[in-house]
């Protein structure tokens, strides 16, 4: 049966050719020529617009029906339950009791790689490390006489690696137990035990829970002197640790409040928490879609990927960083220098937001993901089609961004009354704002408002004005382009804080001298 759309081009076509015979000059087919083909190609462009929104509206409506469909199908063995409402809902909205949902899928990376054109893409950034790789050997050759690959940078910003992970060892312990047998304390009191007694020792549990996590990390960074990459452990293990202690008790607490008195409640197993612990997500639940079984080749293949990402940012930051930045502070300031090297910074900047993006996002998630047997693989979106602030917000990190939406944005509006959405939504940007700024200050042992600015200040307004109606192949460019030039910014600024402070150190040590930025005054 011959499509549509090829009948009515031929017929579009026969009469194109019909009025375009001459019936008594040549002026129809001078001018019912272009004339024709002009609407023809007009249509076809409103076409294509019209699928690409009818597919867009459909893949929306089929991930809702999805999503639905797996939350409501039982587990096998057991009966068809019809899940209650949220308890603490104040409202029966349909958005203020929206629950993450995990089905199995694959990472969007993943399914890409399966096309020729992008893996050739990926083959591009490897040729650019080998470039990399290449021009160092070249240069040491040149100017040691010898060939030689140093690792300086490497080694000093993983130095005192044990210690941090002797850190982490009681940071994992307080976490696999304060909160459980905190839930477990409460579960026994409301059902029927001394109710007083196990909530304040569940809440004793968590006090102490919160101030390991909390003190253990920032004094162990301070009084040793941790280098960056020691931090990073540390401060991304203590926000996870929190983040997902947070999760199990938002889940399981509001089950045994409303449990009926009298009635045995029963807290989430132990083995369920524990896995928690270690899947890549904070979102809960007692199960989880799983695979059939572990590729260990995809894993090893995603952990090398990673180590190759670190070794790129390395090369990155020591070409291309390192001799703009180092004497930078001991120049007389001005403008143009400014700007200069936040041009020049934009470039090292994408890279290296790319290669975060690519090690931790997918190789790292990806790699735990495939171990556990963890089904969920969306740990982020096609982010770099977005043509909006907002939707990039949503889509470059969904594992916190599902975080954030479901118990800060959701629990904003309960607490709101399910009315002030925007009051909500600027929630979220202040605690995204705040927990960012502290990692970047925790990491680099300095207070520079940096991302806190440009989180506030930039990327708040803009989520406004950049809203999702705004799908043009223009507003894309401008994303990247804001991109480029954040990027830039934090780069520059961080790096020349960084040297300064090496540079020129206090004569004696200040609240105001360490909340001050040295490099405003630091050049000589």
């Amino acid at each position: 049966m011959e499509p549509r759309t090829a009948r009515l081009r031929r017929r579009v076509g026969s009469g194109g050719e019909q009025e375009g015979r001459p019936s008594g000059g040549g002026n129809a087919e001078a001018h019912g020529g272009p004339d024709l083909v002009q609407w023809t190609r007009h249509m076809e462009s409103v076409k294509l617009q019209l699928l690409e929104q009818l597919q867009g509206h459909l893949l929306e409506v089929l991930d809702r029906a999805m999503s639905e469909a797996v939350q409501f199908h039982p587990p096998q063995g057991r009966p068809v339950t019809i899940v209650p409402p949220d308890p603490l809902s104040k409202t029966q909205e349909p958005s203020l009791r929206k629950r993450k949902v995990f089905i199995i899928r694959k990472s969007l990376l993943d399914e890409l790689m399966e096309v020729q054109h992008f893996r050739t893409i990926y083959h591009v950034f490897i040729a650019g490390l080998c470039v990399f790789i290449i021009s160092t050997l070249a240069i040491d050759f040149i100017d040691e006489g010898r060939l030689m690959l140093e690792f300086d940078l490497l080694i000093f910003s993983f130095g005192q690696l044990p210690l941090a992970l002797m850190t982490w060892v009681p940071m994992f312990l307080s976490t696999l137990l304060a909160p459980y047998q905190a839930l477990r304390l409460w579960a026994k009191s409301q059902a029927g035990g001394a109710w007083t007694l196990g909530v304040g020792l569940g809440c004793l549990l968590l006090f102490t829970h919160i101030a390991v996590l909390g003190i253990l990390p920032v004094h162990v960074a301070t009084e040793y002197q941790l280098p960056p990459a020691s931090r990073c452990v540390l401060v991304f293990e203590q926000v996870r640790l929190l983040m997902k202690s947070y999760s199990f008790l938002r889940e399981a607490v509001p089950g045994i409040l409303h449990a009926k008195g009298g009635k045995e409640v029963r807290a989430p197993s132990f083995s369920s928490y524990f896995y928690f612990l270690f899947c890549p997500t904070l979102i809960y639940r007692e199960t989880y879609p799983r695979t059939p079984n572990v590729r260990w080749n995809y894993v090893a293949k995603n952990f090398a990927q990673a180590l190759g990402c670190v070794l790129y940012a390395c090369f990155i930051l020591g070409r291309l960083c390192v001799p703009v930045f180092a004497n930078m502070s001991r120049e007389p300031f001005s403008t143009r220098a400014l700007v200069l090297s936040v041009m020049h910074a934009t470039l090292p900047g994408i890279f290296m937001l790319l290669l975060i993006f690519f090690a931790f996002l997918h190789c790292w998630l990806n790699a735990f993901a495939e171990m556990l047997q963890f089904g969920d693989r969306m740990f982020y979106r096609d982010w770099w089609n977005s043509t909006s602030f907002s939707n990039y917000y949503r889509t470059w990190n969904v594992v916190v961004h599902d975080w954030l939406y479901s118990y800060v944005y959701q629990d904003g509006l309960w607490l709101l009354g399910g009315q002030a959405r925007r009051a909500a939504m600027l929630g979220v940007f202040l605690v995204s704002a705040v927990v960012h700024e502290y990692i970047f200050c925790f990491v680099l042992g300095f207070f520079y408002p940096v991302m806190l600015i440009l989180f506030l200040v930039v990327g708040g307004p803009m989520n406004f004005m950049m809203h999702d109606r705004h799908t043009g192949p223009a507003w894309n460019v401008l994303m990247w382009t804001m991109l480029f030039l954040g990027q830039g910014i934090q780069v520059s600024l961080y790096c020349q804080e960084w040297y300064a402070r090496r540079h020129c150190p206090l004569p004696q040590t200040t609240f105001w001298g360490l909340v001050t930025p040295r490099s405003w005054s630091c050049h000589t």
